[in-house]
């Protein structure tokens, strides 16, 4: 029998600190003091002219919130003009993305459209006006003085421009208000004047369906359509929209029952029945042959269920236990069992903008009372994504996902043969969860593959760029996605749609956990699948980083001429550690391709889609360690590696920073062995809050996965094994049998 070279685990023994490097000269700044203070002065006039001529019950406690936009070379959090907004008396409450050519650049350079953050800032409006006043006497010396060159344009927050999509013309409409909330007080206090302002226009609701995420408050609520801009003066308001309807779950194709004699659903338990799983879906059938898997749960409150839902729930069901069914070959044991929370009822389909809030509690609730290994969340609001507003649904699942101990995998929705002029085949919320794995649907399970032309496309915002994560089996018209059916006999049904995708996805998930036991964190298994995916040319926009791998063989056993490393373990805020890469002793001939997946969990600051996470981890590549530029060098020279421009993504997309950000990163480089001597990844934790500096009282727990293939050398596994006896070890399967899709 033919040797099996498990992958290697125990990479965070080879870790140590080191000393960072701080390098970077004075900055060159676009303008001087004298040059921001004379073009700013007439923004502010105007701004404040804007802010004086709302309407005073629109403007709590006499408040205004008004729009800064940073030059785009002080997008950085060390720039965040902390300084200047307190001497102000201004608070910021929130940020967005936004593409702008600035006036100047430093060292005269040429300027050019790129993409910058703009502040809101909420104050007095005696504040504002003070601003306007005081400014023509500022000099270069007045505190804070020096930030006013940070300063591209000052603006007020118009109301047509807080009013998003399409909404009726006439008639009662059902709403979503995103409202600048600061902390519970906030939110309690905002939430009263809100109401009182819309009494005031004839608007009496109880606002009692809510979220409340980062410094965002989520309120749904009923108004006439025609009061829509007033309702959109009130200043602490973000933004305005029809209440997006929850998808209805339905597939491009009617799918069809396949009749064959003598299928079986296994007999075995779950492989492995310590993990816990969770679906959030329609429901499963009463007496259904498949419960013998699947604990399902009724939250309290809910409503009768629909057949149609449960048909559905029952499909993304089948997918997580078995997978996409070959009706040739026998039906998979499952890798372990699942609590199916039926979150949908009857009056998903009578009352559906009602029913988007009751679901996302459902799941909320779920999430929080849960401990949870494994989630799946093929369903969510008809809405795909928009880069300047976080919506309620992401922001709460991600939220509950920042520890990073539980690995959700997230549908990203059938649009993608929408319109991409206004965007409508865009991934859908909430695939742009960042603490997720956003999936979308390729056509084939083998051989030759692309993206099913349903399968909605990114990217997503930046950061969390890259979605889909990957793609996997969905089905399609040709070659359908193959579930139990929902007849209690046991009969096969052929369907399609990312929805079947996800959990199939999910699925690998809970192989690689039930083969390597809990000595692997679930989020070195996020890491595992986005490091095994298969390539491909198509555009990352479509696919992401490629199609999962076929099998769970495919992650956990390596070629003699690769070797596959997990690193585990946290970091603390401001440190420096250095992950050497196991790579043979002596020179190495021929080429060497190294391929590297850093996976993180991170806080979320919705009100700051731009600086939407919280957590940045730098890597940094040093191949060689004797090779320096110069030789007073602490450190040997370092090597683009990360953060190279992904298949169809432009450069000006990521931003010049936004690589520090990206919770998930990936990359496979090629380079001359003879290059390479004890070669690291030298990482660094940065940190930030609402875009500005913070330092968290808490380690990051982190997971790297390594790879390292040298095709002229067959034996390169043995010699690594060799090399690393004292610090790494094989993982082994826990579960003595056959490793198996």
């Amino acid at each position: 029998m033919k040797r099996q070279n498990f992958l290697l685990g125990k990479g965070e023994r080879l870790i140590e600190d080191v000393v960072g490097v701080r390098g970077g000269g004075p900055k060159d700044h676009p303008y001087t003091f004298a040059a921001a203070r004379q073009r700013l002065t007439p923004m502010l006039s105007r701004t404040v002219r804007g802010i004086d001529a709302l309407p005073a019950e629109a403007c709590p406690d006499d408040r205004a919130v008004a729009t800064i936009t940073l030059n785009p070379e002080y997008i950085a959090k060390s720039y965040f003009p902390d300084k200047l907004l307190d001497r102000l008396g201004l608070d910021t409450v929130g940020s967005r993305p936004r593409r702008i050519t600035p006036e100047k650049r430093s060292r005269g350079r040429e300027p050019e459209e790129t993409i910058t953050t703009e502040l809101f800032v909420m104050g007095t409006r005696a504040a504002f006006r003070a601003w306007q006043s005081s400014m023509p006497q500022w000099n270069e010396g007045a505190p804070a003085a020096d930030e006013l060159a940070t300063i591209e344009q000052v603006g007020m927050v118009r109301t047509r421009e807080k009013l998003k999509g399409t909404l009726p013309e006439a008639g009662i409409a059902i709403l979503e208000a995103v409202l600048h909330a600061d902390g519970p007080l906030g939110l309690k206090r905002v939430l009263a004047q809100f109401k009182d302002y819309l009494k005031q226009i004839d608007i009496d609701q109880p606002l009692t369906r809510r979220f409340f995420a980062g410094g965002l408050c989520f309120v749904e609520l009923e108004a006439p359509a025609a009061l829509a801009e007033r309702i959109a003066m009130f200043t602490p308001l973000r933004a305005l929209r029809q209440m997006p309807a929850l998808r209805m779950l339905r597939p491009a194709f009617r799918s069809s029952r396949i009749p064959i004699d003598g299928v079986q659903l296994p007999k075995e338990v779950a492989l492995d029945t310590t993990i816990r799983a969770a679906i959030f879906d329609g429901g499963i059938p009463e007496k259904h042959p498949i419960r013998r898997w699947v604990n399902a749960i009724d939250p309290p409150g809910i409503g009768k269920p629909i057949g149609f839902f449960q048909k559905h729930g029952l499909g993304v069901t089948s997918a997580f236990l078995f997978g996409h069914i070959d009706p040739t070959k026998p039906i998979p044991r499952p890798y372990a069992t699942v609590d199916h929370y039926r979150v949908l009822d009857v009056g998903t389909l009578t009352e559906n903008r009602y029913e988007l809030y009751d679901v996302l509690g459902r799941i909320d609730k779920a999430l929080v009372d849960g401990e949870y290994d494994l989630a799946n969340f093929s369903l969510g609001p008809e809405l795909p994504i928009e880069d300047d507003e976080v919506h309620a649904w992401t922001a709460v699942i991600d939220d509950r996902l920042s520890r990073g101990s539980v690995l959700a995998t997230v549908a990203v929705g059938n649009n993608g043969d929408g319109s991409a002029e206004d965007g409508s085949n865009r991934i859908q919320v909430p695939a742009d969860c960042v603490n997720a794995i956003a999936v979308g649907a390729c056509d084939a399970p083998d051989a030759v593959w692309k993206r099913c032309g349903y399968s909605s496309i990114g990217p997503g915002r930046s950061p969390g760029l890259v979605k889909p994560d990957f793609v996997e089996f969905g089905g399609c018209l040709q070659r359908p996605f193959i579930v139990v059916g929902d007849n209690n006999a046991v009969e096969l049904e052929a369907t399609e749609g990312t929805s079947f995708a996800s959990p199939s996805s999910l699925r690998l998930a809970a192989g690689i956990r039930a083969h390597l036991g809990p000595g692997i964190s679930m989020l070195a298994v996020r890491a595992l699948l986005v490091h095994s995916t298969e390539t491909s040319e198509l555009a990352c926009a479509e696919v992401g980083r490629g199609r999962v791998a076929r099998s769970v063989q495919d992650i956990l056993l390596c070629d003699d001429d690769t070797v596959r490393v997990i690193y585990q373990g946290s970091i603390a805020p401001t440190r420096y550690i250095r992950a050497p890469i196991p790579v043979p002793s002596g020179s190495i001939p021929g080429k060497v391709r190294i391929t590297a997946t850093l996976c993180y969990p991170t806080g979320v600051d919705p009100h700051h889609p731009g600086n939407y996470t919280r957590a940045g981890l730098e890597p940094t590549f040093r191949p060689h360690d004797e090779k320096r530029k110069d030789p007073k060098q602490v450190h040997a020279d370092s090597k683009s590696f990360f953060g190279k421009t992904q298949n169809g993504l432009m450069e000006d997309e990521l931003r010049r920073d936004a690589w520090k950000w990206e919770n998930c990163l990936h990359t496979s480089v090629s380079f001359l062995g003879q290059t390479l001597q004890n070669p690291v990844l030298d990482i660094h934790y940065n940190a930030r809050m609402g875009g500005r500096n913070f330092t968290p009282d808490i380690e990051l727990p982190y997971a790297l996965v390594v790879s390292v293939q040298a095709k002229k050398i067959r034996d390169l596994y043995e010699r690594i094994v060799r090399r690393y006896a004292l610090q790494l070890e094989t993982l082994r399967p826990v579960i003595d049998i056959p490793v198996a899709v």
